[in-house]
């Protein structure tokens, strides 16, 4: 089978690889579509995602959908030429933290993606049978590879608490800021503020329901002027640039939540931490998903026009470099690029 190897900083190679059959409990996925996310963006360009480095040849690519081809011992409710949306985190079950729940924060987590781990850029993986989703007949491929970052926002939003009737604000207007515009608009947010730098990503954000588009320049005083000084009751940080985790605090109303979803480039990042305290705030991280895959399937499923629009670029994987290239530069009106194995 062949695979697309991260060799290097802005480095790629196509390889052959090969695979044996499903092993008891698990099923084979022909990988059909992997979205590029902002993670493996991170990789791509910087050679480490937060202080986790880079270490080579690696694979990258968490967000796919694929056909199940072969089934092994002992699976049942799955069968073959099923399409399903693949879950990229291997759970142990039994560790203190996965009893409780948060199966996202398993003391023995392996996410397929990070070093010694390989992810869904290849043609073919096996899988537990825990972590594939089905998905109905007509289900578009490329839609479907949107279940895994959708997943990850059902989750921030599961920790932020109802947002029905409130006011909201999002910083950044890549995929999972789009993702998350769309999401509040379904949960019944009053008013959305989306602030993006790129015209094209405010266009889409304006169109998936957000009610004011902002540019970066000020936008803390625009948001303050336009909530009338009190601020928002809720803000969502997808960009996690420049100065945005302490553009959040500042929009935040006395009592509110803000949520931190994106991940910094930078090792250390400063708060302001005086404003946050005298505020009392509420910050809330969110660590990927935590098994919310099946409801994101059926968002996707009830409502998917609502979200289709995210998705607004293909590549095969012969040009994996150049879609990587393309999605970093964010030009063309990019927002999630899903390669096509």
């Amino acid at each position: 089978m062949r695979v697309a190897e991260l060799v290097g900083v802005r480095q790629f190679r196509l390889s052959q690889g090969s695979i044996d059959g499903p092993g008891a409990g698990q099923v084979q996925v022909r990988v059909e579509a992997v979205g590029i996310c902002g993670s493996d963006l991170h990789a791509y360009s910087e050679g480490s995602i937060g202080d986790t480095a880079c270490s080579y040849p690696m694979v990258l690519g968490h967000e796919p959908a694929g056909v199940v081809t072969q089934v092994g011992a002992g699976v049942t409710g799955v069968s073959l030429g099923d399409l399903v949306a693949c879950e990229p985190a291997l759970f142990c079950y039994h560790c203190e933290l996965c009893l409780a729940g948060r199966h996202n924060l398993c003391r023995n987590l392996r996410f397929l993606s990070t070093p010694g781990e390989p992810g869904f850029f290849r043609e073919r993986v096996n899988l537990p049978v825990e972590n594939v989703v089905g998905l109905p007949k007509g289900f578009s491929v490329e839609v479907a590879a949107l279940v895994e970052p959708l997943a990850v926002v059902l989750h921030s939003l599961r920790l932020a608490g109802s947002c029905l009737g409130e006011t909201v604000a999002v910083f950044g207007a890549g995929p999972i800021g789009l993702l998350t515009v769309a999401a509040l608009k379904h949960a019944g947010a009053k008013r959305i503020h989306v602030v993006e730098p790129v015209s094209e990503r405010r266009a889409l954000a304006r169109a998936l329901g957000a009610d004011a588009v902002l540019d970066v320049d000020d936008p803390v005083r625009m948001i303050t002027s336009d909530t009338g000084g009190r601020g928002v009751d809720l803000v969502f940080d997808c960009a996690a640039t420049g100065d945005t985790a302490n553009q959040c605090l500042a929009v935040a109303r006395a009592g509110g939540r803000v949520v931190y979803t994106g991940i910094p480039s930078a090792l250390r990042v400063p708060m302001d931490f005086h404003r946050w305290r005298r505020k009392e705030l509420a910050l809330i991280q969110v660590r990927r998903a935590n098994r919310e895959d099946g409801a994101a399937r059926d968002l996707l499923a009830g409502s998917p026009a609502a979200f289709a629009p995210i998705v607004t670029h293909t590549r095969p994987m012969d040009e994996i470099g150049a879609a990587f290239a393309l999605v970093e530069s964010r030009a063309d009106g990019v927002a999630k690029l899903v390669v096509r194995p």
